[in-house]
């Protein structure tokens, strides 16, 4: 009973978090307060009460409507809530219950929110990437076991790379490649992850971003030269990374002996 009760309130602790990352989603990219004002439907404008508030039971008791105007409430809101605390569930299955945790779960909320505002609104703010490479760094130095060196090159490799890459894109393919925003943000992972990790993210999102982007143009939702936001596969990619990344690193090495 109390294993079940441990993970419950990581779950709830996860969907009680996701519930301020959807605030944080909204606001944010207009540089609205995430503190203040209280929020409210964005149809009628009435203030949202703490019993119309709670993650996912409050969706469900509304059936996903206004209390004031019925309008619909978007389902991505508790879609959020959910898959951040699936992804607490995740990290702690992951990393067990230590300092690590708590740094890797709200690394993955980054990562949750970065991904839905690149999609929306094709930038990845500087008020979070950033900061969080300062944050990354003395938590590599200081918690994780990445190490001040390897957050370092993180860093380096991280921003470098992408950084080398948006400069010669003009020259090669004839427009930009890479967004300033895509830049500080790999430079964040790599500031957590180390410059392995950071290698890591960047494979695997320019593989899955390449797949996606041939399976869109082939339905035609896509047109050929249309902008792809880069920053939810590197979110993808950074919590491959993060979760089984040192496994993945081990099995590759293994596999050139």
């Amino acid at each position: 009973m109390s294993h079940w009760i441990v993970w419950g309130s990581v779950f709830i602790l996860g969907i009680i978090i996701g519930s301020f990352l959807t605030v944080c989603i909204h606001r944010v990219p207009n540089g609205r307060s995430i503190v203040a004002p209280r929020s409210a439907c964005p149809q009628c404008g009435a203030q949202i009460g703490w019993y119309d508030n709670i993650p996912l039971l409050s969706f469900l008791w509304l059936k996903g409507r206004c209390r004031v105007c019925k309008d619909s409430i978007p389902v991505r809101y508790p879609v959020i809530e959910l898959v951040n605390g699936l992804g607490y569930l995740l990290v702690v299955w992951r990393f067990g219950f230590a300092w690590d945790t708590v740094v890797y779960a709200g690394l993955f909320s980054v990562f949750w929110v970065v991904t839905w505002i690149d999609w929306d609104h094709k930038i990845i703010p500087d008020v979070i990437t950033l900061p969080g490479i300062v944050f990354g760094f003395l938590c590599g130095a200081l918690i994780l076991t990445t190490g001040w060196v390897n957050s370092l090159l993180g860093i380096l490799v991280g921003g470098g790379f992408l950084l080398g890459l948006a400069w010669i894109s003009p020259y090669v393919f004839g427009k930009e490649g890479m967004g300033g925003g895509d830049i500080k943000f790999l430079a964040m992972i790599g500031a957590f992850l180390g410059w392995q990790q950071a290698i890591l993210t960047l494979m695997v999102a320019s593989v899955v971003g390449a797949v996606i982007g041939i399976g869109l143009l082939a339905a035609k939702v896509l047109k050929k030269g249309q902008y792809i936001p880069f920053g939810p596969y590197l979110a993808l990619g950074a919590l491959i990374a993060m979760i089984w990344g040192i496994d993945i690193w081990n099995w590759y090495f293994r596999g050139l002996v």
